[in-house]
């Protein structure tokens, strides 16, 4: 057997071939088995985020974190998170940041409150 100048090594070709397939593998449709979608990622992100910023808005800052975790858990549901809980719980916590403030708004006048004094 003798071995011409056009001839590769089998390394080479699957090196290549492995090339092809991450472009391919990154360019990935959602409906393929196995392609976990940017816009499914993005949304799970919301869902923290509008939980994390509805509880903290019922701490401080609620007449701001209140309305951001409301519409980022909207988008997250809409969007159709693999954390729907979480983008529930950051909703009914974005809720319930705008009723402390209407509360607080109803009551004393303010949208501040504290403990005390």
């Amino acid at each position: 057997m003798q071995l011409t100048a056009t001839a590769r090594p089998a390394c080479i070709e699957s090196t290549e071939g492995d090339a092809a397939a991450r472009e391919t593998s990154q360019t990935a449709k959602p409906s393929e088995p196995g392609a976990k979608p940017v816009a499914r990622r993005d949304a799970d992100g919301m869902a923290v985020a509008a939980f994390v910023l509805g509880l903290v808005g019922l701490l401080v800052m609620n007449i701001v974190l209140g309305p951001i975790a409301v519409v980022l858990a909207a988008l997250a549901l809409w969007r159709g998170t693999a954390r729907r809980g979480r983008a529930l719980l950051g909703l009914a916590l974005g809720l319930a940041d705008l009723a402390v403030l209407a509360v607080l708004v109803t009551v004393n006048g303010t949208v501040v409150w504290g403990i005390g004094g």
